[in-house]
């Protein structure tokens, strides 16, 4: 089965040091089955292989948070800085560490934001009014109303 979010935060409250219990509880299952919800998810193979995957990015050292200048000056590159939305969710969607769900999820932001808005059917009455407009343009349209000039004495 796939990770979910629950799932991931499940992970993190058990790395923490948390019951099974609790680490459910956190994690947004309800508390009346929370201790099966645990029992369940501490035996479901995604979840030990985020512990694991989580336990491994815990051994390696720290990245220390420099200031964007001092670490262009060590030669690192620059973090990523994203101003066009779509080119941010395709990078997101595209990225085989995220978990799926988020995948999926840029996913269909990016549809949403590329599908072109489609014309609305327009019905009998609107079309009568589009059709009586456009025949009543051109040459045949009503004809300005007169100027009215005030006489001044």
């Amino acid at each position: 089965m796939a990770l979910t979010d629950r799932k991931i935060r499940f992970a993190e409250a058990f790395l923490a040091g948390k019951t099974n219990r609790n680490a459910a509880i956190e994690a947004g299952y309800s508390a009346a089955t929370a201790s099966a919800a645990g029992s369940r998810l501490v035996k479901d193979s995604d979840v030990m292989d985020e512990v694991a995957r989580m336990r491994g990015l815990a051994d390696q050292p720290a990245i220390s948070a420099a200031p964007a200048a001092e670490a262009r000056a060590e030669g690192q590159p620059e973090p990523t800085r994203y101003i066009d939305p779509v080119k941010f969710l395709t990078d997101v969607m595209n990225d085989t560490l995220k978990p799926p769900s988020l995948r999926v999820d840029a996913a269909k932001a990016l549809l949403r934001s590329n599908r072109q808005e489609r014309e609305v059917p327009v019905g009998k009455k609107e079309e009568k009014k589009n059709d009586a407009r456009r025949a009543g343009a051109g040459k045949f349209a009503a004809a300005a109303p007169p100027l009215r000039v005030v006489g001044r004495t």
